[in-house]
């Protein structure tokens, strides 16, 4: 199902870790590793931000190196949240969330908007556009919302972006489960929305059998952005329970939200 509310591989690898970049003083302080174009050339920078663990890939290379591919001229680049790490040799400093409820607190929130400017920095003349799964895409929502002419276009997969319902409907699933209970400390995208700029573009998509994410947390945040005046694709992909972000679908909304952004100088 499909709803609107408005509207080879061999990648360069041009970035690796933050210590690696060190000497760099717009260097990234989290985890970062890119391909495709130089920060000089590329028109577009995709920044990939993984989710939380269990279903949703902290070890987002597969989709980034598929990414850059299919834009040859374009920089990708995927980032660790603090105190993630991938299972293949990166890892951001910091310390994450101990629970869903404080994941994606304003601190953590931040951290990751940094690591987005300092990259911003480096690609000049790129246009941001970010990809956030699960987790990542609650903090890429947030980070739309808090800073705005920070990310040009903001692509959410698997979102629980009514952070509270979602919560309130995760406790019904699993009593035997206290965290989703606790005391919310982390930022509900419906109410950081409110900072959005009218020029980002949204692309929003869930899987219509996912019983952890059903559609419905991306259908209220997709309809609030529409309501601020907010281009907005919101795809429900038939029978997807996981991982979405390899979804055919994912790459290719992404795409085109991307070529309907206006060119940086």
């Amino acid at each position: 199902m499909r709803f609107k509310l408005s509207l080879l591989l061999l990648p360069l690898l041009i970035a690796g870790c933050a210590a690696d970049r060190a000497q760099t003083p717009t260097a990234p302080k989290l985890f970062t590793q890119g391909y495709g174009a130089s920060p000089r050339t590329a028109p577009t920078l995709y920044v990939v931000i993984h989710g939380n663990g269990r279903r949703a890939k902290i070890d987002t290379s597969d989709f980034a190196r598929s990414l850059a591919a299919a834009e040859p001229g374009s920089a990708v680049v995927r980032l660790l949240r603090p105190g993630y790490a991938d299972g293949i040799g990166g890892q951001s400093p910091g310390v994450r969330g101990a629970s869903p409820t404080d994941d994606f607190s304003a601190e953590r929130i931040a951290a990751v908007g940094d690591a987005i400017a300092a990259l911003r920095q480096r690609y000049r003349r790129a246009r941001v556009v970010v990809i956030g799964e699960a987790g990542g895409a609650v903090v890429a929502a947030n980070l739309a919302g808090l800073r705005p002419g920070l990310i040009d276009g903001v692509v959410l997969v698997s979102c629980p972006c009514a952070l509270p319902e979602w919560r309130a409907y995760r406790a019904k699933r699993e009593p035997d489960t206290p965290h989703w209970r606790e005391k919310l400390v982390s930022l509900d995208p419906l109410q950081t929305a409110g900072g959005i700029q009218p020029g980002l573009r949204a692309a929003i998509l869930v899987g219509g059998a996912d019983a952890d994410v059903p559609a419905r947390f991306s259908r209220s945040y997709a309809e609030a952005l529409s309501l601020r005046g907010i281009t907005t694709d919101f795809r429900i992909i038939p029978d997807r329970k996981d991982p979405v972000l390899d979804d055919p679908q994912v790459l290719e909304a992404t795409r085109r939200l991307a070529a309907a952004l206006p060119r940086r100088n």
